[in-house]
């Protein structure tokens, strides 16, 4: 069975960093792109940052040079670290992994909310 459970979301102030993390359990990890998705109230989801099996990366543009995401192949878990938060990141966040469209599965989702 796949799971992938997201940690780390909470409350802060505008100006501050979070950690998210995503443990992987059901798939070898390193095979996978990985990625976090955000859905905010009223709006679609929508991609944050994605890395790949060679660990290549792409981030939205709304996240450039605050954000960064990682991987542990050894630990079977990605991470996003969130600097400079801001309001409009206020959001549910979530793990995708995707090894091809059979195997596409996502997380449970953690809220991260910033206070202005």
């Amino acid at each position: 069975q796949v799971q992938l459970v997201e940690s780390g979301g909470g409350l802060v102030q505008a100006g501050e960093s979070l950690r998210l993390s995503c443990a992987a359990s059901g798939i070898i990890l390193r095979r996978y792109t990985m990625g976090w998705y955000r859905q905010a109230p009223g709006k679609q989801r929508e991609l944050v940052a994605v890395i790949t099996s060679s660990s290549s990366t792409n981030y939205a543009d709304s996240v450039k040079g605050r954000f960064t995401i990682s991987r542990d192949n050894a630990k079977n878990t990605v991470y996003l670290e969130m600097n400079s938060l801001n309001a409009e990141d206020t959001a549910v966040y979530y793990c995708n992994g995707r090894l091809s469209q059979m195997y596409d599965y996502w997380g449970q989702g953690t809220q991260v909310t910033v206070s202005s």
